[in-house]
């Protein structure tokens, strides 16, 4: 313990910097809750002497940090993910981490026993702070449930986590160096490091992303009904409004999936609604965003959207391309048959070869002719069941 303060004596005292959380006012984040700093632990215990930790920090949903279980060093993951923080105010935060994962999951090893943690089981943290807001948040939850939290000053168990909880948060609460250890980590470095986060990587985080909408049916829900679903993606910041509507009238009957995330940091977003075969006709799908503040997208059931519209066109420029070159290479073949002698020479069988590959050519071309055909009736049967 007494190399963890003098660890923080470094860390959190630094002597300067003192003016930072001002930097918090530069960025306002379009969700309605403060923006924050999370800190996600998940440890996986298969037994006595196997255990696997995994670490990361998001900046609101952006992952912005990583960590290294095999070097046990942090991963930045934006080239702003240093924040204003010197080199040896990071080495020092480096250094605490690796002391607590090592020192973690040995004293949960030695634990388990006595407070009947049965292998295998996982452990997840999460905690952080906010910005512009005085309180620290710390809750750990033991097989995907919540089991306690750091109030600031004492551990409490969950509602409803039982006996086991609230014999560790006994046996946590005896232990005052660590409740001042995540005073300070909580309480004054991580408000300070939030601050230098915002204000290097300000650009992207002011960054907007319009969302794109398309309609689809999903599976049926029972007989004579339908399932309509408006996919809603690629759009950034997160919070997004998705709702099917009856001209100004919101259905209540809207089912909104989980924000999922895409692999270029924007959104993914889905949202059903189940209708009477004869009533779905005049609905709509209505998506707010902020960028695209005042302009709402709105997509109506049964008319075609821009994604299908320009596969549609693609498909039919395809099929057009491939048919004028097929009426060239007939004609081609036509004027070579009239050109080429009729009595070929029984060493050189020109014309032969010659009439072969333009029937392989022709053959070769009907079939990409009959096969986009069939593509495209595909596509117009797919766009009429839409209507």
């Amino acid at each position: 313990m007494l190399l963890l303060f003098l660890l923080f004596e470094g860390l959190c005292c630094p002597g300067e910097n003192t003016a930072a959380p001002q930097a918090l006012q530069s960025y306002r984040p379009a969700a309605e809750d403060p923006l924050s700093f999370r800190m996600l632990q998940i440890s996986s215990f298969a037994n006595h002497s196997w255990a696997h930790s995994e670490g990361s920090g998001w900046l609101g949903d952006l992952q912005t940090h990583g960590w290294d279980t095999v070097m046990g060093t942090i991963r930045f993951l934006k080239p702003w993910s240093h924040g204003n923080f010197s080199k040896q105010e990071l080495k020092n935060l480096q250094s605490l981490f690796q002391l607590y994962f090592s020192g973690f999951v040995r004293i949960v090893q030695a634990s388990a026993g006595q407070f009947q943690l049965e292998y295998p089981f996982e452990i997840q943290i999460l905690a952080g702070c906010r910005m512009n807001a005085p309180q620290i948040f710390l809750n750990m939850a033991y097989q995907g449930s919540d089991f306690l939290s750091f109030q600031g000053i004492s551990w409490e168990p969950s509602p409803g986590a039982g006996i086991r909880a609230q014999n560790i948060c006994k046996v946590l609460n005896r232990y005052l160096d660590i409740k001042e250890i995540l005073q300070s980590l909580l309480g004054h470095t991580c408000p300070r490091f939030l601050a230098g986060l915002m204000e290097a990587g300000e650009s992207e985080l002011k960054r907007k992303v319009k969302p794109e909408a398309w309609l689809s049916r999903g599976p049926s829900p029972g007989p004579g009904r339908l399932q309509l679903v408006c996919h809603v993606s690629g759009f950034y910041p997160k919070p997004v409004w998705v709702m099917w509507m009856r001209g100004e009238q919101e259905q209540r009957g809207t089912q909104r999936g989980d924000i999922l995330p895409n692999a270029d940091e924007t959104w993914y977003l889905r949202a059903t609604l189940d209708v009477a075969a004869g009533e779905a006709a005049g609905l709509s799908c209505r998506v707010k965003h902020s960028s695209i503040e005042g302009h709402d997208l709105i997509i109506h059931w049964g008319g075609y959207s821009i994604f299908l519209i320009l596969i549609c066109l693609t498909v039919i420029v395809n099929l057009v391309i491939l048919v004028v070159v097929d009426s060239r290479l007939k004609k081609q073949s036509s004027n070579k048959n009239v050109l080429s002698p009729r009595a070929p020479s029984p060493m050189f069988p020109m014309g032969a070869n010659t009439q072969d590959t333009n029937n392989s050519r022709h053959h070769f071309c009907l079939a990409q002719v009959l096969w986009i055909k069939n593509r495209f009736l595909k596509w117009k049967t797919r766009l009429n069941q839409l209507s």
